[in-house]
């Protein structure tokens, strides 16, 4: 078992630590870690922040934990050199274009979340948010208008191939859980998001144990903090994801506490090839102090255990000590508590 670990940048390297001491302590046969550098520690040290060797070690290997990038010192780069670009890179170039987003509550964290807690007590939902399509890879740039104005635009496209192959992994998924999809866009507008709803429709006759809604992005959001509980599987684009992810996790009491998997159809001997991240952001204004929670780094390896590995019963046990720790109070600062990142992983560890 080859497992690359790109920590990256600002808290990335501080809860990749406690992730892969979690995977140590598991005594997996085998295990193999192997460490790469991505974002702005790798531009300054490589020149660019996927640097060739980074990107090989990743393909030599069975999964990949990822810390977090980003750093305000490269804000001025040009946007290819930019740490972010790490990430994109390897969806891409490693044709990851499943994100799979589990948000669910903690028992004990109810009032923690922004909803109320008889709201916050009944999510369970996984988001499923394509990867590589959407305005975050479409052609993009600065042009000057006949008056002289300076115009950014950004093209936003999807083919049907793209939206087919994320339909089968939602319906896939909602198999699995409660057997419910509801696919978000914004076709009222949208011909890119007309087309995904098209071939949703089309998809989903292969899948008629399956339950299929559609909402529109902005309901959704809406939906999301007035009646939680409706949402099982939720298939949505890049653009979209990314923003309804985020307010999931202030909808189960903090970022700090989300993981995701990033999957694409490679297979290794194992099972399938992933990467897997907290869905949190390299948080410079606190790295360096010990302040992060690495709940979501730690629950991302469960998920690299269950899905690239198939080990459930290493990966319920590590969900498991994430739970127990958080229900006999352990807590960081964003759950407002006192713990430090090392601390935090002291108190999975002893319940694991």
């Amino acid at each position: 078992m080859k497992i690359a670990v790109f920590p990256g940048d600002g808290i990335g390297a501080e809860v990749a630590r406690e992730a892969v001491r979690v995977l140590e302590a598991l005594n997996l046969p085998g295990l193999t870690l192997v460490e790469g550098d991505v974002g702005a520690i790798a531009y300054q040290r490589h020149g660019h922040p996927l640097p060739a060797e980074t990107l090989d070690m990743a393909k030599a290997s069975d999964a990949v934990l990822f810390g977090a990038v980003g750093d305000p010192s490269c804000d001025n780069l040009e946007r290819h050199l930019r740490p972010e670009q790490a990430v994109l890179g390897l969806r891409s170039k490693l044709g990851l274009f499943a994100n799979l987003r589990p948000a669910t509550v903690f028992q004990g964290l109810e009032d923690m979340s922004g909803l109320r807690p008889e709201l916050a007590r009944t999510i369970d939902m996984l988001i499923v948010r394509e990867l590589n399509g959407d305005v975050y890879f479409g052609d993009k740039g600065v042009r000057e208008t006949a008056d002289g104005e300076r115009e950014g635009w950004d093209m936003m496209s999807y083919s049907t191939s793209e939206v087919r192959r994320i339909a089968h992994s939602g319906f896939q998924a909602a198999r699995k859980r409660g057997s419910k999809l509801c696919s978000v866009d914004k076709a009222n507008v949208l011909e890119t998001s007309q087309l995904w709803r098209d071939v949703v429709v089309e998809v989903a006759a292969e899948y008629s144990d399956v339950e299929l809604t559609h909402m529109y992005v902005d309901n959704a959001a809406m939906q999301m903090v007035k009646d939680p509980s409706q949402f099982d599987v939720v298939l949505t684009g890049n653009l979209f994801g990314d923003i309804l992810s985020d307010l999931a996790s202030m909808c189960v009491g903090s970022i700090g506490l989300l993981a995701s998997a990033s999957l694409g159809e490679r297979q290794t001997k194992f099972g399938t090839f992933g990467l897997y991240e907290p869905i949190h952001g390299s948080a410079p204004d606190i790295a360096g102090q010990g302040l992060a929670n690495p709940m979501a780094a730690i629950l991302s390896v469960a998920m690299m255990l269950r899905h690239s590995f198939g080990m459930e019963d290493q990966a319920g046990r590590t969900e498991a000590a994430v739970a127990k720790a958080l229900a006999d109070g352990v807590r960081g600062r964003d759950l407002g508590g006192d713990l430090s990142t090392a601390a935090i992983g002291d108190a999975v560890l002893e319940r694991l």
